[in-house]
């Protein structure tokens, strides 16, 4: 499958820790353990760079401020995505502190766990070497008192699977706080003139987030599907307007860009398209293409579509199925130019470190048997790949029309009220319902009294991102991160 390529590698800066007035040979033997291990679960994780300290600090291990400024200069020149402090004994609160405050970034704290006290024959103790998990608490309190938010792991020993989930969870997060620091998002068109659900403030999104808002307008899709026709590359400065720029050349005797076949092929191959022929499949086709090549050349993580106008006025079908096809390719695709959810979705996948496509959906219908459930529905961008075990997607209308897989979905909405920001970030799963038109899921929870309140008085939208896994407790912890997003949650979430 043609794919949109998605920044997903995360770059880890390790700085193992330790205090002078301990022995130094006991963590100098456990700091070569610690980082061995670390080196194997990012190994196991897939798409993580390791950066140490070795070159710069002598031992490998940070203990003395004056090598603090060469720390930071390393990771900054290596763009470290997130930091881990492993405790290699005691380690040194005020080293960790400054060098976390400078970077800037996620910051792991862990160490494992102390050996039994040595006695020797009379029952003498001997002294302790490590005292890991007393540094923690001190190394905890010296990051408040710099204002730098953390997380941890447990104390745990070397070999434990709490170590292996930890850092599992921790990699999510920082995907998180990546994918949404420095987020650019394409919009295509303006909102539906009545939707004032998802009006946004664009300068704010870039002063306190850095999310830039790319707009692109109608008339360079247009342009890019024309030189696809024709097999011309886009324009390296990303706009494709028609103004001030030469006429395209006819196109007679020129071929198409070969991904075109490939796409209609993919399409053809997935879904019952019958109904609506293979020109309807060639133009989504077009439209798919151009919009990913748009969304590559302007650096883009999202795509926001008047999905009501353009596509229908210019190519005669309308957009729904083409966002199905953007998610399965890589590149979350919000319907009637809603930013937010586009947000929303960029943050699911990056929790997802990628695994599977997102969605988004409106909250329909209540479930007619059981109170507890709710339709989650809409006419496009469900990814065909999400398709229900044993069914084949349709596309009727050129709009998916598909149920997906059930199972753990997490559901989020990102938004503001008069300049504050929130996510709302929960749990349910799919369950058994009527079926009906379109691309849908039924989703129960606990109690969807409280979901319907919290979206009525959120103040919320009938839009809500989707994905299947259970990341709620990944997006909590991200939170500490994002600058002025407040959590929020139906049901409490428990802490990483």
């Amino acid at each position: 499958m043609i794919r949109y390529t998605q920044d997903r590698m995360i770059v880890l800066g390790m700085v193992p820790v330790r205090r002078d007035m301990f022995p130094p040979e006991p963590s100098i033997a456990l700091k070569d353990r610690v980082v061995k291990r670390f080196e194997e679960m990012a190994e196991s994780n897939g798409d993580i760079r390791l950066v140490t300290i070795d070159a710069v600090v002598d031992g490998g291990m940070l203990w003395d401020l004056r090598d603090v400024g060469k720390v930071v200069d390393l990771f900054r020149a290596e763009k470290v995505d997130a930091i881990v402090f492993p405790h290699c004994n005691f380690g040194q609160e005020e080293v960790v502190a400054k060098t976390a405050a400078e970077i800037g970034k996620p910051v792991l704290i862990w160490g494992p766990r102390d050996p039994s006290p040595e006695t020797d024959q009379s029952g003498k103790t001997g002294p302790r070497d490590f005292d890991t998990q007393c540094g923690m608490f001190a190394t905890s309190r010296a990051l408040r008192r710099y204002h730098v938010p953390f997380t941890y792991i447990e104390n745990c020993w070397l070999d434990s699977q709490v170590l292996d989930r930890g850092f599992e969870e921790f990699l999510r997060v920082a995907s998180v706080v990546k994918a949404f620091r420095g987020m650019r998002i394409g919009q295509i068109g303006v909102r539906p003139r009545q939707f004032l659900s998802v009006k946004i403030n664009e300068s704010e999104l870039l002063s306190k987030f850095g999310i830039e808002i790319v707009p692109i307008w109608p008339e360079e899709v247009k342009r890019t599907v024309e030189k696809l026709r024709r097999n011309m590359p886009l324009s390296p400065e990303g706009c494709e307007l028609p103004m001030g720029q030469p006429p395209l050349p006819s196109g007679e005797g020129m071929l198409p860009d070969p991904r075109i076949a490939n796409i209609v092929k993919e399409i053809e191959e997935a879904v019952d398209w019958s109904s609506i022929g293979h020109e309807a499949v060639e133009k989504m086709a077009y439209l798919e293409a151009a919009i990913m090549d748009l969304a590559s050349v302007n650096r883009c993580q999202a795509v926001a579509v008047d999905c009501w106008g353009f596509s229908q006025d210019s190519y005669g079908i309308p957009s729904c199925f083409v966002l199905a096809e953007l998610f399965d390719r890589g590149l979350p695709a919000a319907c009637e130019t809603d930013i937010h959810a586009a947000v929303g979705a960029v943050l699911l996948q990056a929790a997802a470190r990628y695994a599977t496509p997102a969605f988004i959906a409106d909250v329909t219908i209540r479930h007619p048997e059981d109170d507890n459930a709710e339709l989650l529905w809409h006419c496009g961008p469900f990814a065909k790949s999400l398709v229900r075990k044993g069914t084949v997607p349709a596309v009727r209308e050129c709009k998916g029309m598909y149920e997906i897989e059930g199972g753990p979905l997490t559901v989020v909405r990102f938004d503001q009220d008069d300049g504050n920001y929130m996510l709302l970030a929960d749990e349910g799963e799919g369950t058994e319902g009527p079926k009906t038109t379109g691309n849908y899921v039924w989703f129960k929870v606990k109690n969807w009294v409280k979901w319907e309140k919290k979206l009525m008085y959120g103040p919320y939208i009938h839009h809500v991102s989707g994905i299947h896994g259970s990341f709620a407790k990944v997006l909590k912890e991200a939170c500490k991160y994002l600058g002025p997003v407040a959590h929020d949650s139906v049901e409490p979430v428990e802490e990483m």
